[in-house]
């Protein structure tokens, strides 16, 4: 498998370099019970752009400061991060320490990253030479645009130093005041605090900032909220900074799009078209073919392997794997499944937490449930559904099938319409068709139930039993004919008669004679 595009370049953590993530707001815009940062961009929470960034950059640790829903957002990462380390293989104990720090009251950005300085004396015993602050509400910040601002801040020799973007309508953002002579930095200004004239400016601060870490707590020990919401604004340490002759430093970002903060859900639908957007653009320089990108719907955790080609209307979701030389056709959803090599899933397919072989086929019209595996070279074919089932290398389940809880072998073939009946009312059990078996259609298995090597189940059967190795199981009533039935009936119908009072609408085959009465019959015959 390919280096996923979506992984960033190695790079060495800065000595020194502390990181604060700021993940504490309710975000009431969003009008929504579940906190701002825990909305998902791209299949996950946008709180982990900022953190992994964060933890591709510093060397110092990364405190998060949560407060809303502080729990859950707590757990998102640890979940996360496990996740990684699970996948990818990395030390845990290599990467910079997260640190969670709680603001009980959520009085305003200053107070947000106040609370930070004792987690980072706790690690160090003291403060890091300088802090990155980072938004969890901005996924679409990126390595490039933060290391240009940290290579701004040492060149500048800057006690401060801020990402700021110019937007044509920017409403809602801060307001950059600069001075009219030499365009310096003198303060920022939140929008509901400002004066109609500093509205019309459109510089934004991004609210994304490098602080050398002797003034960044000093000075937020300074603040006072002298605004109209009553809180300690991050913002005001510019001003601070500018009033001790401290030098101040900005970086207009290149790309606007990437200072978003979402706020709204318009944003963050926004936001999602951005980041979909340079994932497919991604994918297809690494060598995926996507027949209609607009209608192709990739998350970000998703990795694809070279030659692989992706019809219109098909999502990966989730932290889906797909092998090289894959095809999957349109409509398809495949959510946290592995797919192996030269994988072929036809239309229509639904797949989740399963697991695909080298050379399967599925489809169309299948529905694979969690913790199904189709092993190498078999094929599930159109309204086929499994779970938690395993089929056998180069076996054919083709056509309306049930097959759950099963351990099915290898060379095996599953007749359409057979069922594996895996639930009595009460517990699942197991169903268990070893190698070569071949199943007639129309066939129900009631688990638990074993079929041996190389047997043979005929057709409309219903197993209650094990079937040895290489038998033919045929459980199923015997067939009865009754010669002329037919022509008799439709005469008596055509004539308008029915003397068996309806029993030739509704005919009764003979009950079959107790083996006992046959047997003695047919000793009786070979006496005469």
């Amino acid at each position: 498998m390919n280096q996923s595009p979506n992984q960033q370049i190695n790079q060495s953590p800065i000595k020194g370099l502390g990181a604060i993530v700021m993940a504490a707001g309710l975000g009431k815009r969003m009008r929504s019970k579940l906190a701002k940062v825990l909305h998902p961009v791209a299949g996950r929470p946008m709180v982990l752009y900022a953190v992994e960034l964060a933890e591709r950059l510093t060397g110092e640790g990364v405190a998060v400061v949560v407060g809303y829903q502080g729990e859950q957002v707590q757990a998102v990462i640890e979940s996360h991060r496990a996740a990684m380390t699970r996948r990818t293989g990395y030390d845990k104990g290599q990467a910079p320490p997260i640190m969670f720090v709680q603001q009980e009251q959520q009085l305003g950005t200053g107070h947000a990253v106040m609370q930070a300085r004792a987690a980072f004396a706790r690690a160090h015993g003291g403060p890091a030479d300088a802090y990155v602050i980072l938004n969890g509400d901005t996924p679409l910040l990126t390595d490039a645009t933060v290391q240009d601002l940290l290579r701004l801040h040492e060149d500048e020799h800057a006690t401060v130093t801020m990402l700021t973007a110019i937007l044509k309508d920017p409403t809602g953002y801060g307001r950059v005041v600069r001075h009219k002579e030499d365009e310096r930095v003198l303060r920022i200004v939140e929008d509901r605090d400002a004066t109609p004239a500093e509205l019309r400016l459109r510089e934004i601060n991004a609210g994304t900032y490098v602080v050398n870490g002797s003034f960044l707590f000093e000075a937020l020990d300074k603040l006072e909220p002298q605004n109209v919401q009553k809180e300690y604004y991050l913002t005001d340490i510019v001003g601070l900074a500018v009033e001790r002759g401290l030098k101040v430093a900005a970086m207009v970002a290149r790309d606007a799009e990437e200072c978003l903060g979402i706020n709204s859900r318009q944003q963050l639908a926004v936001a999602e078209q951005v980041v979909r957007r340079q994932i497919r653009t991604r994918w297809m320089q690494a060598g995926v073919t996507l027949h209609d990108p607009d209608t192709t719907w990739i998350d970000a955790e998703v990795d694809i392997g070279r030659d692989t080609v992706l019809y219109p209307h098909v999502t990966l979701e989730g932290r889906t794997t797909v092998g090289e030389d894959c095809v999957i056709r349109s409509h398809t959803r495949i959510t946290d499944s592995v797919l192996g090599h030269r994988v072929m899933v036809q239309d229509c397919c639904v797949i989740r937490e399963a697991r695909l072989e080298e050379n399967t086929t599925v489809g169309p019209f299948a529905h694979l449930r969690p913790g199904s595996v189709v092993r190498r070279a078999a094929k599930v074919g159109n309204f086929v559904e499994m779970k938690k089932a395993d089929l056998g290398e180069e076996s054919k389940a083709n056509h309306l099938s049930y097959l759950g809880d099963a351990r099915i072998g290898k060379g095996v073939n599953i007749g359409s319409g057979t069922i594996t009946c895996n639930y009595d009312g009460f517990r699942k059990h197991e169903t268990v068709i070893e190698d070569e078996v071949f199943v007639g259609s129309d066939a129900q298995l009631i688990a638990p139930v074993t079929v041996g090597r190389g047997a043979v189940v005929a057709a409309g059967s219903t197993l209650t039993q094990d079937v040895p190795p290489d038998a033919l199981a045929i459980g199923r009533a015997p067939q009865v004919n009754r010669p002329g039935w037919a022509a008799r009936r439709r005469a008596l119908q055509a004539a308008g008669t029915s003397p068996d009072n309806g029993r030739m609408a509704n005919p009764v085959a003979p009950r079959p004679k107790p083996l006992a009465a046959r047997g003695a019959k047919a000793k009786k015959r070979r006496k005469k």
